[in-house]
């Protein structure tokens, strides 16, 4: 190959890179805070008083005034009138003392950050984050907080990206980076340099899951905090999240493995090993699963004729069951039950 040629080459490479990026770029903008096509006269959702009620928490996608803005409407009438903070997040996980929020502060150098807030969203702590804004989860007691963004690197899921994920305490102090744990899959010990770790699912202040990414293949692994350890539990699953009981976990799936993916769901039951794939369920979807109750799953899908709006559906946990809308205009939806 002549300089000439090595020279064009390393350019058409640094295209494909760029281009990537960008088209990831625009992917996670339809969750950002600027709604797309809103104009000042778009009328806002009313409002009401839920209080400290059983309610989900979410980010509100409608094309209006409160875009991007967490939400909540009452467990028992996710369809009502929603309330309104003033916090704005693209990802959001809330329990009964306070919320983990991630958000993108856009100025002449984009930053990102994690931030924590207190049951009536006062902010406790602000953290940078490394990238953008993927994953969080609370602690069952809300004492933790895992965070997940895109970093540029190596591979996850696109060319030139790769994942962070820590644990913090909720009062911001660093607990880890999860690549730093010791890692073990299937029955082996290892290290491998392509390793990604995203989407934290806690079962207590010790023991979490999450997923494992290296080469072509992605695990379910069972984390153990004060160990600093990671070990597989089974293979083809991303994005989990234990359920109440803490008897199940919920994630997605690869349906076609191969260069392009179908996502789907499928429920793991921990003590038998057995998965059950939600044959009717969603394909598409790119998210991390809420729990409603011990047999139903939240998640979001995007709008496929309304780029930035998203809307929340349930689905129950049995094999042909079929997913229904829960709340319409939603995003990052957490449960919080009293």
């Amino acid at each position: 190959m002549t300089a000439r040629s090595r020279i064009i080459a390393l350019v058409a490479a640094v295209v494909v890179i760029a281009t990537s990026a960008t088209a990831y770029a625009v992917r996670e903008a339809r969750h950002q805070r600027t709604p797309p096509g809103a104009s000042p006269e778009a009328e806002a959702p009313r409002a009401s008083t839920i209080g400290s009620e059983a309610r989900i928490v979410f980010r509100h996608t409608g094309v209006d005034s409160h875009y991007g803005l967490v939400a909540m409407v009452a467990l028992d009438d996710p369809g009502g009138a929603r309330d309104f903070t003033e916090v704005a997040c693209d990802r959001v996980d809330a329990g009964v003392d306070g919320a983990s929020c991630l958000r993108t502060q856009r100025g002449v150098a984009t930053k990102f950050e994690a931030d924590t807030y207190d049951a009536d969203w006062h902010e406790l702590s602000s953290a940078p984050l490394p990238g953008v804004p993927s994953r969080t989860r609370l602690s069952p007691d809300g004492s933790l907080v895992a965070t997940t963004s895109f970093v540029s690197g190596h591979e996850y899921m696109q060319t030139g990206f790769s994942t962070e994920t820590r644990i913090r305490a909720f009062d911001g102090q660093d607990l880890g980076n999860l690549e730093e744990f010791a890692l073990s899959l299937d029955g082996k010990v290892t290290a491998p340099a392509d390793r990604n770790i995203w989407g934290v699912t806690f079962v207590n202040n010790n023991a979490f899951y999450a997923s494992v990414g290296t080469g072509e293949k992605t695990y379910l692994v069972k984390g153990d905090r004060l160990a600093r350890t990671l070990t597989s539990v089974t293979q083809n699953a991303e994005c989990p999240s234990v359920s109440p009981d803490h008897q199940r976990v919920a994630f997605k799936v690869d349906l076609d493995p191969g260069p392009a993916k179908n996502w789907g769901l499928a429920v793991l039951d921990l003590e038998t090993g057995k998965r059950t794939p939600l044959t009717n369920g969603p394909q598409g979807v790119d998210d991390q699963v809420e729990w409603l109750d011990d047999n139903t799953l939240l998640y979001g899908l995007p709008r496929a004729d309304e780029p930035g709006v998203t809307d929340v559906w349930s689905i129950a946990t049995t094999p042909k069951a079929k997913p229904k809308l829960l709340i319409e205009q939603a995003w990052s939806p957490s449960v919080i039950r009293g």
